[in-house]
């Protein structure tokens, strides 16, 4: 189990005094203070400089600081829009702790409609980052020294990479009890614990003593109403659970939380053709899906392995043999 930041040493902190002052790239926001900070990167071959926009705000009672970020993979723009909603709407007027809110965190990858940076590297497979190192590398270095020092915790917004579409769910870490409150509090409607990967965010603040759980839903450079709303609601369910936010009387979601999950590969390459909505509850033996050939000669059919959801479901339509077709989970 997580050694020190349990959930409950986090409820009973922070409950008397002042809250601290938040410092990011030299610039201190004090408590009662909200800003907008940037985090200065590099530039792009036009001379153009390109930095990470920040969003401070901080109160005047003592509270925890959490991290809420989107836009780690320049394409997965869902949680971009929960954000940008949220700031409109002025959903962090907090009365205790301090929010730090990065809309985009990937500002080359957004302008490029791409998860990567034009090099090609992925930011979130290039934590910690190095100063000298790759435009991922050094956007991570950056992020990494500024960012992860002033936060107890965060909440990372994600989608499905390329055309897999992931139905609202709520990643943590194994053994990560606030990570996993912190899932609970969210309430999407799939919650469930997953390895922490080589050069990734999460396991950098792992490391690091910041707990991170992530929110995965929607597919990449689509919008999806339902991912942004639920998005929406948890982040405020979070601020609630914590005290930073007043509660409200709006419905949550029923969550499953899932014990196993297994991806459903091609059986062949194809025409591929799902017959089954995501999330829907499944039975061991029911058909999810078809891949066939384009003459109509030869298909094979997808069944679910047991019962239980299926939480992803991969939109492109022609597959190669062993492509991840389905995600499901019990």
């Amino acid at each position: 189990m997580w050694p020190d930041t349990s959930f409950n040493l986090w409820r009973e902190m922070h409950l008397e005094g002042e809250n601290k002052t938040i410092i990011i790239n030299g610039t201190n926001v004090k408590p009662g203070q909200n800003k907008l900070l940037p985090i200065e990167i590099a530039r792009l071959p036009t001379g153009t400089l390109i930095d990470i926009p920040i969003h401070v705000f901080n109160s005047k009672r003592a509270g925890p600081t959490i991290l809420v970020q989107a836009g780690l993979h320049g394409d997965e723009i869902n949680g971009v829009e929960t954000l940008r909603r949220m700031l409109e709407n002025n959903d962090f007027e907090i009365t205790k702790g301090a929010v730090i809110v990065v809309p985009i965190l990937n500002v080359f990858g957004f302008i490029h409609f791409s998860r990567d940076v034009p090099d090609g590297k992925d930011v979130n497979r290039s934590f910690p980052g190095r100063r000298t190192g790759s435009l991922a590398s050094r956007i991570a270095y950056h992020y990494t020294r500024e960012i992860l020092p002033q936060i107890d915790f965060g909440l990372d917004l994600h989608t499905g990479g390329a055309q897999r579409h992931n139905f609202p769910q709520m990643r943590y870490t194994e053994g990560d009890e606030t990570g996993m409150k912190l899932a609970t509090f969210f309430n999407a409607p799939f919650t469930f614990p997953s390895n922490l990967i080589s050069g990734s965010f999460r396991k950098a603040a792992f490391k690091m003593g910041k707990p991170i759980a992530v929110y995965e839903a929607g597919e990449s450079m689509r919008f999806d109403e339902n991912a942004i709303e639920i998005g929406i609601r948890g982040v405020r369910n979070v601020l609630m659970g914590f005290g930073m936010i007043a509660n409200d009387a709006t419905k949550s979601v029923e969550s499953v939380s899932l014990e196993y999950r297994k991806w459903l590969r091609a059986p062949r390459a194809g025409m591929f053709v799902p017959e089954i909505k995501n999330g829907e509850h499944i039975k061991k033996g029911k058909m999810l899906g078809t891949v066939t050939d384009t003459y109509a000669k030869k298909h094979k059919k997808v069944k679910a392995p047991f019962d239980g959801y299926v939480i992803c479901i991969n939109h492109q339509a022609v597959v190669n043999q062993g492509d991840a077709l389905f995600h499901v989970g019990r």
